[in-house]
């Protein structure tokens, strides 16, 4: 399903961050694009730390109804997406490629899943468009600005997710950071932040 920024299934929260989408590329429940949501992001080579952390806020604001909005890369991401699944909340992904060439591709059973539990998978990517480095950084502001804020678990210093986090925090959305070890590389980003 494709919808476009003039149709009335367009989330509002979107409309309102600098360079929305023009168009969503959807497959699932639409529905939930009305929701409220968290964004829950983090390190794809993430710690046992980092793995509890995903858990533990994911299913708590799953139980709470709140839908679990993330990217569908490994690490925390994925641990996100299928938390929530698992304790009976709802999923957004959002994608840096098309619908028919889902990134990671060792993420497609996750993608399945999504789906079948009642998420949606989302892209402003035609389907046949592969992943690309410019595309994860556009895809970011989608993840944000579909949330009303968003939970950092871990990131380096430099990396996706501390772009997430300074799109979050430009859009005025909340940014929250769990904290982590000072000599864990994985948590300067958050500690950082």
């Amino acid at each position: 399903m494709k919808i476009t920024i003039e149709d009335k299934e367009y989330p509002e929260s979107l409309k309102q961050i600098k360079n929305p989408p023009k168009r969503l590329y959807l497959k699932g429940n639409i529905k939930l694009l009305k929701t409220l949501g968290i964004a829950i992001v983090g390190a794809r080579n993430c710690t046992q730390y980092g793995e509890k952390m995903a858990k533990k806020f994911a299913k708590e604001l799953a139980e709470f109804g709140i839908t679990i909005i993330s990217g569908m890369a490994l690490g925390i991401d994925k641990i996100a997406h299928k938390t929530a699944i698992r304790n009976g909340g709802k999923t957004i992904a959002v994608i840096p490629s098309g619908l028919e060439n889902i990134y990671p591709e060792e993420n497609l059973e996750l993608y399945n899943e999504i789906i079948l539990n009642g998420g949606c998978v989302i892209s402003e990517y035609e389907p046949k468009i592969k992943a690309s480095s410019k595309n994860f950084l556009e895809r970011n502001r989608i993840v944000s600005g579909l949330s009303l804020g968003t939970v950092v678990i871990e990131a380096a210093y430099r990396s996706g997710t501390s772009v997430t986090a300074k799109v979050a925090k430009e859009q005025g959305r909340d940014v929250f950071c769990i904290p982590g070890s000072l000599d864990n590389p994985k948590s300067m980003g958050t500690n950082n932040l």
